[in-house]
């Protein structure tokens, strides 16, 4: 029996929630998978999990071997890595997790700028709007926003501080008038993003007065900043947007900017990893390239912030 792949295979069909998905991500089949963890158990002479015809669940005994094998193949595979060099040169596949507006307006063009850099790695990117949990084993990387991290056992890079800004589309302003004051909003329909970031009835406003915190009876939620950037262009209300998913709509017309003076929300980004044994080349190289890159790009979106700015305004000065 070769214990290492059996254990290989148990952790695979957790993560994936079924023998017949872990088949298909390891080229095999369901019967081998099956058999793989059958003998895993017979070996161990406990039961790891209980099969039905709907769902896997782990025993207690399973969830307590998940954890200690998670670890074991971890190190395996940070001393194979370390053994054949990987240290030096980055290659084989870099497991990548990042909040999903993060992801599509910095992460993916970052990717596709490190990889003209490093070829032989593969990139596998998963977007959510939770914090991941880097222990699982199912990333090498995460790339998240907040306000501050709370203590924990990863490691932490800074990559860059951005923030929001409130948007409208035209046809509202020119409808429902322009806020002056922050104070002005309650007379307005506010649209809110929930994030993992801020409370998303809670607006914080920084500007010439200082700062302003409004709490906001929002007509509609969502989660994510690109479907926000549809509500408001479909002039559904005043909305909060990050600067990275406000400044396509600001330059081509299609949102314009309520309470110019004003910023909301300025967040961190961080890149973070698993503190272990061994840090492989592609993981060292991908944070280094970020830490290098996103100050640039956010730097040139202020830069097209300012820009736009100075251009004219009349749909605000005529509301």
């Amino acid at each position: 029996m070769d214990t290492l792949q059996n254990m290989r295979v148990f952790t695979r069909v957790i993560e994936a929630g079924s023998f017949t998905a872990a088949a298909q991500s390891m080229n095999s089949t369901t019967g081998a998978m099956s058999r793989a963890v059958s003998e895993l158990e017979a070996h161990l002479r406990t039961r790891l999990m209980n099969r039905s015809t709907r769902r896997l669940a782990l025993t207690s005994a399973g969830e307590r071997y998940l954890k200690r094998v998670r670890q074991i193949l971890a190190d395996i595979d940070g001393a194979e890595e370390e053994a054949s060099c990987a240290h030096e040169h980055p290659s084989g596949t870099l497991r990548m997790s990042s909040y999903a507006s993060v992801g599509q307006h910095y992460i993916l063009p970052a990717i596709a700028r490190y990889r003209e850099r490093h070829s032989d790695v593969k990139v596998e990117l998963t977007l959510s709007q939770r914090m991941p949990d880097l222990f699982e084993g199912s990333s090498d990387v995460a790339v998240v926003s907040a306000g501050a991290l709370s203590d924990s056992e990863v490691i932490s890079h800074k990559l860059g501080e951005t923030f929001s800004i409130l948007c409208a589309s035209p046809e509202y302003i020119r409808s429902r008038g322009a806020p002056r004051v922050p104070a002005d909003l309650a007379e307005h329909d506010c649209l809110t993003l929930q994030t993992p970031a801020f409370p998303a009835r809670e607006w914080t406003l920084e500007g010439p007065d200082g700062r302003e915190t409004l709490h906001i009876s929002g007509t509609v939620q969502v989660n994510i900043a690109e479907s926000l950037v549809v509500a408001i262009r479909e002039g559904m209300g005043i909305g909060m947007l990050p600067l990275y998913a406000a400044i396509e709509g600001l330059r081509n017309g299609s949102l314009v900017r309520v309470l110019p003076q004003h910023t909301l929300q300025r967040t961190n980004l961080y890149a973070l990893y698993a503190s272990r044994k061994f840090v492989d080349a592609k993981t060292r190289t991908w944070v280094e390239f970020l830490r290098t890159h996103l100050p640039e790009v956010i730097a040139r979106d202020e830069a097209l912030l300012a820009e736009v700015s100075q251009l004219p305004s009349s749909v605000l000065h005529a509301a």
